[in-house]
């Protein structure tokens, strides 16, 4: 069973790295080699021959269960045609509604689509939606741009509310850089095969039926609409009883499983040092406290024979304390959300539970293998998310580091009969080695998947488990259900708990060295140092357990990439409606603009920039250029400013902007300024000194126009300048200095930029345009996108493409990075 288990997930896994799904042909044919393989395997009892039979078996059936699941989800998407129209939906309100400064975010399962004329528009079953309070939002958040400002209402959404809305929806679409998070295949696991926005506000009490956007039901019965409307519930008197408080999302995180209100400086020095995962229900809450209950009943029940009912003679206690374990973990498990961590241990726990009842003895690895089966039965994206490797991980090091290594049956009833002192010693001994496995052992996979480890971790764990799991979880647990008189109070404790912890973990955080950072290690690394984390983890009396240490010097020796010698490297990000891009020289780097601004917690530089250079390992950015003050260029500066070392700024912004304030030095971007790093050489054409002295310019007239030169090739970073900036560098001194072999097409391609007299003058060979999907400004124009094809440039578009990356050198290379690293739900 385990080698079948373990083929089915490898094989779940080939799957979701394919950039097509298979045909019918496959499914037959796999159907049968898998039939043949377990009958084969049957008639095998030598191990050696049966279990690469099972594990094969096993992974042709995982391929195929994966992407049966694919194509009945991808068959349910939005067509082409319908996105941007208008469509009139009923439905009910899904899961538990995430309120920002923007307006509130839901899934919306559809039940009726209202007919136009005679058609019944093609609405997937499951929608993500958006009701935006403030006008700028209007349009997809990706877009970027502001706009006029001002405010209309948005309901107050429930779970479980069945509303009838006028939506304009979009088909799936994130951005695909490098290192980024994949927001395509996150939705495709959440069922949504279209995002959009409600059109319009809501009716007025007592408006017709057939009005938009009114409520049509207050609640809808199902028991997920149950569950998501408890979740509701317990968030908002967690949040009434503690206003203001700074840790009320936290209590409410591991009360009910909502994290979004955790504020994002909390969240770093949560991972920092490393206690992210205590942050929200996880497997050890959930364990402690189904074992809390079931230690609870079991006391109960054995003290009935004091009532006289003699409840033990009926039932024993141990079954008593199984069942009500089982119990607690499903309810905290259903208002967990079920995520991964959650349901491995709901799993594991249950079927631990039913051997106990049925008196059979299951090993510890069965258990393992029957939770993963389960969870990727259910979920074959689940194995997508750092969540699942680092929980089926850590359960399985702790297999790997203790098996064969618990005292024998005499010594633990020696132990028993032990002082409470020399218990508690014990106690405190065996957490601490399965603390120490569970940190050596996971090192491998934590760099692999974030590019940086908790040194500080070990510390931070050892207060921070027994402190939340023991008692800020179960205080929080019960506060919350107290009447809101009492819950007031009561919810003090554990935020007070929460508030000291916080100052703990931010003076470790403080510490020189706190967290090691390094550059996403390649396979062979991590593999490598996998092997040898289990030669040192591996039982004593192994040979040579200190060979394992070699295993990890490709990792703790891996160095950033850069340019070779007479080489440029330039990464246009796929930002979304904005401008941002990355020159690598062998010894330098240069960021010219950061991207959009979206809300207080999230830009261009959080989204995008900061995870890709961290992936890199890049920890210090030489030079940035902020080409102009529009928020679709600037909106990421001070996060990026905070975020990481910035030796130098250039821009062409007021001197009363923060950006200039929080730069460690400023330098206006000036006509004629130059410099040389590594033998290639930089000059700024645009703007022109008296530029500064005008009030009649908007923003994008300032626009620093960057030109990057190395040997014949060279790029030009035009920023948002249009016609009449364009005319006057056609006209203007550094005239020469136009023709590129790259061009960054200026606005964005807008219908006021990319004249045919500058197009000619540059002769640029491939044109980039960083664009949002379907963005408000319909950028690229379609007349000025065929101005380009018309004139013979390769034109690249980073909404079709994703991030583009161009290297400069004896030739010029382009990589698209949704063609180099195609996965089948792009561009469905």
């Amino acid at each position: 069973m385990r080698s079948v288990i373990i083929g089915f997930a490898f094989g779940i896994g080939l799957l979701q790295m394919q950039a097509r799904l298979p045909g019918m042909e496959w499914y037959v044919a796999g159907l049968v080699l898998a039939g043949l393989l377990a009958l084969t395997a049957w008639k095998f009892w030598q191990p050696f021959l049966r279990i690469p039979l099972l594990l094969t078996c096993g992974a042709w059936v995982g391929f195929l269960w994966a992407g049966a699941f694919a194509h009945y989800y991808l068959e349910q998407e939005l067509p082409p045609a319908w996105e941007g129209r208008e469509v009139t939906v009923i439905g009910t309100v899904a899961d538990l509604p995430d309120r920002n400064e923007q307006g509130v975010r839901f899934r919306f399962d559809v039940e009726q689509v209202v007919q136009q004329g005679a058609v019944t528009p093609p609405v997937p079953p499951r929608l993500a939606l958006a009701w935006y309070g403030n006008r700028r939002y209007q349009a997809p958040v990706e877009d970027g741009e502001a706009a006029a400002p001002g405010h209309q209402p948005v309901a107050d959404i429930r779970p479980g509310e069945r509303w009838r809305l006028t939506v304009r929806l979009k088909r799936p679409h994130g951005n695909a850089n490098p290192g980024g998070f994949d927001y395509e295949v996150w939705l495709l696991q959440d069922d949504v095969r279209a995002t959009g926005y409600i059109v319009g506000t809501p009716a007025a009490s007592g408006a017709p039926a057939s009005a938009a956007n009114r409520r049509v039901d207050a609640f809808v019965w199902t028991p997920s609409h149950v569950i998501e409307y408890a979740r509701g519930w317990l968030r908002d008197r967690i949040l009434a009883a503690l206003p203001g408080e700074p840790y009320a999302p936290v209590i409410a995180a591991l009360v009910m499983g909502d994290q979004r209100g955790i504020s994002q400086s909390d969240w770093s020095i949560f991972n920092r040092t490393g206690i992210g995962h205590l942050m929200a229900i996880s497997g050890l809450h959930i364990t402690m406290l189904a074992a809390l209950c079931g230690g609870l009943a079991s006391w109960l029940w054995r003290r009935s024979f004091f009532t006289g009912a003699q409840l033990p003679l009926l039932l024993p206690a141990q079954k008593v304390a199984v069942i009500a374990g089982m119990l607690t973990a499903v309810l905290y498990v259903l208002l967990a959300g079920f995520g991964v961590p959650a349901q491995r241990t709901l799993y594991m726990l249950v079927v631990v539970g039913m051997a106990f009842w049925s008196g059979r003895i299951m090993r510890v690895s069965v258990v393992l293998c029957l939770a993963l089966g389960l969870v990727l039965l259910l979920d074959p994206w689940s194995l997508m998310w750092p969540g699942f490797w680092l929980s089926f991980g850590a359960v399985a090091l702790l297999l790997y580091g203790t098996v064969g290594r618990m005292q024998p049956r005499h010594a633990m009833e020696a132990a028993a009969r032990t002082q409470w002192w020399q218990k508690l010693w014990l106690a405190i001994k065996s957490g601490a080695q399965a603390q120490y496995i569970v940190t050596l052992g996971l090192v491998p996979l934590t760099v692999l998947l974030f590019g940086q480890y908790s040194l500080v971790s070990p510390i931070a764990n050892a207060v921070a488990i027994p402190l939340v799991g023991l008692v800020i979880t179960p205080l929080s647990l019960l506060g919350s259900l107290l009447p809101a008189f009492a819950a007031e109070w009561a919810l003090q404790v554990p935020h007070q708990l929460l508030v000291l912890l916080a100052e703990f973990l931010r003076w470790l955080d403080a510490m020189p060295f706190a967290v090691w950072e390094t550059p996403l290690p390649s396979w062979w690394m991590f593999l490598l140092a996998l092997g040898g984390t289990l030669l040192i983890l591996a039982p004593r009396g192994w040979p040579a357990r200190w060979l394992g240490v070699f295993g990890w010097l490709p990792l703790v020796l891996n160095a950033p990439t850069a340019p070779s010698d007479g080489s440029m490297r330039v990464t246009a990000f796929d930002i979304g409606q904005g401008m941002a891009l990355l020159v690598e020289t062998p010894g330098h780097r240069l960021l010219y603009d950061t991207g959009p601004y979206y809300t207080p917690q999230s830009d261009g530089a959080t989204r995008v920039l900061l995870p890709y250079l961290r992936a890199r390992g890049i920890d210090r950015i030489d030079r940035m250029v902020i080409s102009h003050s529009d928020i679709d260029h600037s909106g990421g500066a001070l996060s990026l400013l905070k975020g990481m070392q910035v030796d130098s700024v250039y821009s062409s912004l007021p001197d009363d902007n923060p950006i200039i304030k929080a730069a460690p030095s400023h330098r206006r971007c000036m006509a004629g300024q130059s410099w040389n790093w590594d033998g290639i050489g930089f000059t700024m054409l645009h703007p022109a000194p008296a530029i500064y002295d005008s009030t009649k310019w908007k923003p994008n007239a300032f626009s620093c126009v960057l030109k990057v030169q190395i040997g014949r090739q060279s790029i030009l970073l035009a920023g948002d300048i249009e016609a009449v900036q364009e005319d006057q560098l056609l006209n203007g001194a550094m005239a020469e200095q136009l023709p590129s072999t790259v061009l960054l097409a200026p606005h964005h391609g807008s219908g006021t930029s990319s004249t045919e007299p500058f197009l000619r003058a540059v002769r640029p060979e491939v044109a980039i345009f960083q664009v949002g999907y379907r963005n408000r400004f319909n950028h690229p124009k379609p007349e000025i996108f065929e101005r380009y094809r018309q004139l013979g440039i390769r034109r690249v578009r980073t909404d079709e493409s994703g991030a583009v990356t161009i290297a400069f050198g004896d030739q010029l290379s382009v990589e698209e990075y949704r063609k180099a690293h195609p996965r089948y739900w792009y561009g469905h």
